[in-house]
């Protein structure tokens, strides 16, 4: 009986790591969802679609009153290419900290450490590979500091 339990265990164990990389995703969504799908999925979630910031052949921006953070979605077609989190807060300090907190939710999240090109106080840059895309965290802290995560899928040879 023990001996058929281990090898279940052991069965198992080899289809969860011999498996190929899990799709790319925002947040629980898919980048392989259609832009329209995307779209409804964040309205879902209390974004609204700012018409006067997006390019309708290329870029979704949505905004939500809840959130600090703007959400840029590149397309094309009917594809996801990229999206980014674009901060807005008032502080460096602030900032730093935010910076801190995604970056290690990211680790946690990915279990994997970040490539880290740059860590200076001002201007910092967390890269994570997640096989199927790049998610990349930088904070530039100059006269107006800026944080964003953009997520962006690994382009097909």
């Amino acid at each position: 009986m023990k001996k058929l339990i281990l090898s279940a265990v052991v069965a198992m164990t080899l289809i969860a790591c011999g498996g190929s990389d899990a799709p790319f995703s925002y947040r629980g969504l898919a980048f392989s969802m259609p832009v329209a799908q995307f779209v409804d999925s964040m309205m879902a979630r209390g974004f609204a679609v700012d018409s006067a910031a997006s390019d309708s052949g290329r870029l979704v921006v949505l905004a939500s009153p809840s959130e600090h953070y703007r959400v840029l979605a590149a397309f094309n077609g009917d594809q996801l290419q990229a999206i980014q989190e674009n901060y807005h807060i008032s502080t460096n300090d602030s900032t730093r900290h935010l910076w801190q907190q995604i970056r290690d939710n990211l680790e946690k999240e990915l279990g994997e450490w970040p490539d880290c090109p740059m860590l200076k106080d001002d201007h910092k840059i967390a890269n994570f590979d997640t096989g199927t895309g790049f998610i990349s965290v930088v904070l530039e802290n100059t006269h107006r500091p800026s944080l964003k995560v953009s997520y962006t899928l690994k382009k097909e040879k």
